[in-house]
């Protein structure tokens, strides 16, 4: 199932600016925040993922919410095996 997870911004990488590290859960997945350029984000922010990449920065209460959520509706294993799926590399590369 294909679904938008949040993830918190934990780090930015400064040689890539537009792959910041998002905890998922416990999982850390380099993340593509190029589509927020206008909405400058800093590490503690939330943000919806999908496939890789930030769709919208939100709150944490938003955040939390979409988690329960997900762990209601017995999506929220799926919704971390999906993260583990994909990464950008150090060199902004999808895998």
């Amino acid at each position: 199932m294909c679904l938008a997870i949040p993830g918190q911004i934990v780090a930015f990488d400064d040689a890539q600016p537009l792959l910041a590290r998002v905890d998922v859960g416990g999982v850390r997945r380099n993340v593509n925040v190029g589509l927020l350029a206008d909405d400058p984000l800093i590490a503690g922010d939330w943000i919806l993922i999908h496939v890789g990449f930030a769709l919208s920065k939100i709150s944490a209460e938003q955040a939390h919410d979409q988690l329960r959520m997900l762990q209601a509706m017995g999506e929220d294993a799926l919704a971390i095996e999906e993260i583990r799926g994909y990464t950008f590399a150090d060199g902004g590369e999808r895998r």
